[in-house]
């Protein structure tokens, strides 16, 4: 299974596409493209432990290698970046444990 994420992260401009897919609805790989250095340098670690199991990302005790390699990729950097929950959610998706649906953040000042 594939899934398609594009991503525009926020007032930082930069713009993120992720897809995630799995041959065996379990193990995931990504290819992810990005306007930002950080959220390239973060897909260049993930290429590094892919496949990425999506049961033991979404189990409570696992290792959460998305989380965690977003955590210390990102230091220096908008700590509440869009791009590692677009990437898990595309995760998701390709391992056929979540179906396609777009989330939405909506942000305004509250005076």
């Amino acid at each position: 299974m594939k899934a398609k994420v594009a991503i525009q992260a926020g007032i930082c401009g930069f713009g993120t596409t992720v897809e995630a897919r799995s041959g065996d609805n379990q193990n995931v790989s990504f290819d992810i493209h990005s306007d930002c250095e950080k959220i390239r340098t973060l897909a260049d670690r993930l290429k590094e432990q892919e496949p990425v199991d999506a049961y033991m990302e979404i189990h409570p005790g696992g290792p959460n290698l998305i989380m965690s390699a977003a955590r210390d990729t990102l230091v220096g950097c908008c700590s509440g970046c869009a791009v590692p929950v677009g990437v898990f959610k595309g995760m998701q998706v390709a391992a056929g444990v979540a179906l396609p649906k777009d989330i939405t953040i909506r942000i305004e000042h509250a005076d």
